[in-house]
């Protein structure tokens, strides 16, 4: 999914100074973003107090939304550099094109995994005949320095694994859960996991302790090291966990990421991760020329067009405002 914003703000962040080796529990709350002319999102990741969790450098959450009567999600074609996308599903579908030529439709349970490396486009759609509820997250991952200019990719995975137990079922969508790996490929140490909660649920899953996690809230009421967290926020947990207590009176659904903390600064700003400004302003002229980012065929709407630069130098800062 592309930042549809018209003004998109400057995000710098990035480096491990202000990366906390202790455990912490830093609730964050989650600003409507409007995308496109009717679709709400809830943003989640940047935010005004945490930039990054490990690689995962943006995160919205939307729905469930009533689309019966709707065309739904219509993103048109739109670029990416340097980083991947990640489209997880809980109800609904959406389309995907890119300028590779793929085309596929993600289903809940699915993962959509497109890398941008140096370069791509791409668009997303909810079919002409869909489902009445649109309900899901989309999320990117920074590249780190070394395969931020790998060619570009996408990958459709139909089946994740998952680990039981307790009321808790885990489908493992990026990286390692206890003892279960997701097929989707990671350029660095992380994990994403949808976390599916029965009533009744109060279990303690294994953690990585040299990772930094939060949990964010799909639906439902849920404890998570003691806090209360509904939709609509972010749950930071801070490194120097070894398991985590998650439970739930009424059953609830969830997504725990992590990873290790992203050493490298980055400049992110629209669709793009980079290092410099410069390399944001040359992606960006690129875009606007019709270069680098190739054709994506088969959407009824013209491309996006890029926002205007911020008048502000584009540098890149720390993790934390």
């Amino acid at each position: 999914m592309s930042n549809l914003d018209t003004r998109p703000t400057l995000t710098t962040c990035g480096g491990r100074a202000d990366v906390s080796g202790e455990p912490v529990r830093e609730l964050l709350k989650s600003r409507d973003v409007l995308l496109g002319e009717s679709h709400m999102v809830r943003r989640l990741l940047p935010s005004l107090g945490r930039r990054m969790i490990g690689a995962w450098c943006f995160v919205d959450h939307y729905g469930p939304d009533d689309i019966a009567d709707q065309p739904g999600m219509q993103v048109p074609p739109h670029p990416h550099l340097g980083l991947q996308t990640v489209s997880w599903l809980r109800e609904g579908t959406v389309l995907h094109r890119d300028s590779l030529g793929s085309l596929a439709t993600v289903r809940p349970g699915e993962l959509g995994l497109m890398t941008s490396g140096r370069a791509i486009s791409h668009s997303e759609e909810s079919p002409k005949e869909h489902a009445r509820l649109l309900h899901g997250a989309q999320l990117w991952v920074a590249l780190p320095d070394a395969h931020r200019h790998v060619d570009p990719s996408f990958e459709h995975h139909t089946e994740l694994p998952q680990a039981t137990g307790g009321g808790l079922t885990a489908t493992v969508i990026m990286g390692t859960l206890d003892g279960a790996t997701s097929p989707g490929t990671a350029y660095t140490p992380l994990v994403g996991a949808d976390l599916t909660l029965a009533p009744g649920t109060d279990v303690r899953p294994p953690l990585e302790p040299d990772f930094e996690y939060a949990v964010m809230s799909m639906s439902g009421e849920a404890e998570v090291d003691g806090v209360p967290l509904t939709p609509g926020g972010l749950l930071y947990l801070g490194c120097g966990r070894t398991s985590l207590a998650v439970r739930s009176a009424n059953g609830a659904d969830l997504m725990l990421l992590g990873g290790e903390p992203f050493a490298e600064e980055i400049v992110m700003w629209w669709n793009f991760v980079a290092r410099t400004g410069e390399e944001i302003a040359t992606a960006r002229t690129a875009w606007e020329n019709g270069s680098d980012f190739g054709t994506v065929t088969g959407y009824a709407a013209p491309r996006m067009h890029a926002p205007e630069l911020p008048s502000v130098p584009l540098r890149a800062r720390g993790r934390v405002r």
